[in-house]
């Protein structure tokens, strides 16, 4: 079935069925979702490790204030401190790709090569082929060459 004319990597492969393109499909978009999950992670990373040097200006203006008993239980605390038992951010994002990301990730790959040559996105290109309105230039199957 020739479903995106300007790209054949986004054809479905001779004898591939509707089932395994919808499954693959799914695999995909539980992918795609697990990559915002990531992200996600990376801001709570980014936006924890802004917030403890940010501590670093409370406990110098604390001190300056004159408050040297909360400056000091802001170092002792919470200053560098883990954010769950052991673990800093970068410890669980580290522990997130290793135990989780990467191998769904080599996973989805492995699946799209043995039942689809490879090719990415076979169900969005059948449904963006359903959907498009023929002849209307904003509905093209693909980017002109």
């Amino acid at each position: 079935m020739n479903k995106d004319p300007q790209n054949p990597a986004h054809r479905r492969p001779p004898g591939v069925d509707d089932t395994t393109v919808e499954a693959l499909g799914a695999l995909s978009k539980a992918l795609e979702t697990t990559e915002r999950a990531r992200g996600a992670l990376y801001e709570f990373h980014q936006l924890t490790g802004t917030a403890d040097l940010t501590l670093d200006d409370a406990v110098r203006l604390l001190r300056k204030a004159g408050h040297d008993a909360y400056a000091d239980r802001v170092e002792r605390e919470v200053l560098g401190r883990n954010v769950i038992p052991g673990h800093w951010t970068f410890q669980i994002v580290e522990a997130y790709n290793d135990t989780y990301y990467r191998p769904f990730q080599q996973l989805e790959e492995e699946a799209r090569t043995a039942l689809a040559e490879g090719r990415e996105h076979v169900y969005e290109a059948e449904m963006k082929e359903e959907r498009r309105t023929r002849h209307h230039p904003h509905h093209t199957a693909g980017p002109a060459t």
